[in-house]
């Protein structure tokens, strides 16, 4: 693990987004310069009051938060509160943060720090693509100045989760997803399919969280309330699938991405049937060179670590 990071992270905050945020502002090492918001689970409104709220729960004034885009490049924008509640926190209905954000769109301040601090800043998307899609549109040299690019985005040849074909993020704005898979940035795309095959927190896991009764505990529990009781509707026991909190802890320690492997990748923008559905080259047929490092395997147990100690912080 590398003692120092630099993270900037694009996110659309609702429940699993929280958790992943905490997770970097309280690590040990990691440094985030700055929080960009854009529309997905819930309105971008939303998305930067739940940013806000999480940095005050964190402790972490310091951080900027860059509001972005409202909606995908071209096209309606539908949200996901069946799954984070009305306010994307569980229905917490936290108080209204004290902090505000900046004033600078996202697509100009992700331009801006790349360009600031060249080959140091690793970009963690955990949302649809749309604010990196226009940063790279208004100067594609950062493309080559981003240390790395995490995109929790995607699955590798398995099914969707809002769509038979699609993963959220790549569904919500697939041309988004397809210019950032070809813009030539060290990328990592850490698929819906590696957190959903199994759960990555099950109804054991949530109990002990339970039981520690910390601050950062109970938060945890209220974001993802929504979340874990429609896991015990569709499964009959609580489970998280925490693919923005997984992504996250790939980035801070890369041991926690087990098995991966360099595949060509694109994305469906153009037909209605399969848009955002997110084709991954694994045998070599179309014999493209490889744009991605795609993750195969989570560590789970590393992960969960991770989690629990953030957990039992405050």
């Amino acid at each position: 693990m590398d003692k120092r990071k630099i993270l900037m992270i694009d996110t659309d905050t609702a429940g699993d987004d929280c958790t992943a945020l905490l997770l970097a502002l309280r690590w040990p090492g990691v440094e985030v310069k700055a929080i960009t918001t854009v529309a997905g689970n819930i309105p971008l409104s939303l998305c930067t009051r739940n940013a806000l709220t999480t940095l005050e729960t964190a402790e972490r004034p310091d951080v900027p938060v860059y509001p972005g885009a409202v909606k995908p490049l071209m096209r309606g924008l539908f949200t996901a509160e069946h799954v984070h509640g009305h306010d994307g926190m569980g229905g917490s209905n936290f108080p209204e943060p004290s902090l505000r954000p900046r004033e600078e769109h996202a697509a100009n301040a992700i331009v801006r720090l790349i360009n600031e601090h060249p080959g140091e800043i690793e970009m963690i998307a955990q949302a649809p693509l749309t604010n990196l899609a226009l940063a790279y549109s208004l100067d594609p040299s950062i493309a080559g100045k981003l240390k790395h690019m995490w995109v929790m985005g995607g699955a590798n040849n398995y099914i969707g989760n809002d769509s038979p074909a699609a993963e959220f993020n790549f569904l919500v704005d697939p041309e988004a997803a397809h210019i950032v898979v070809h813009a030539g940035f060290n990328l990592t795309m850490v698929g819906w399919d590696v957190c959903h095959r199994q759960p990555v927190m099950a109804e054991e896991h949530l109990r002990l969280i339970e039981a520690m009764d910390t601050e950062f505990a109970r938060f945890y529990l209220k974001v993802l309330r929504t979340n874990m009781e429609r896991g015990l509707k569709q499964h009959g026991y609580r489970r998280l699938s925490h693919p923005d909190t997984l992504t996250v802890a790939m980035a801070i320690d890369n041991r926690v991405m087990a098995r991966s492997n360099r595949f060509y990748i694109d994305v469906e923008h153009k037909s209605e049937l399969t848009k955002g559905y997110s084709l991954v080259d694994q045998n070599n047929i179309l014999k493209k060179e490889p744009n991605a490092e795609v993750c195969l395997e989570a560590d789970l147990e590393l992960f969960r670590e991770m989690v629990f100690s953030l957990m039992k912080q405050r």
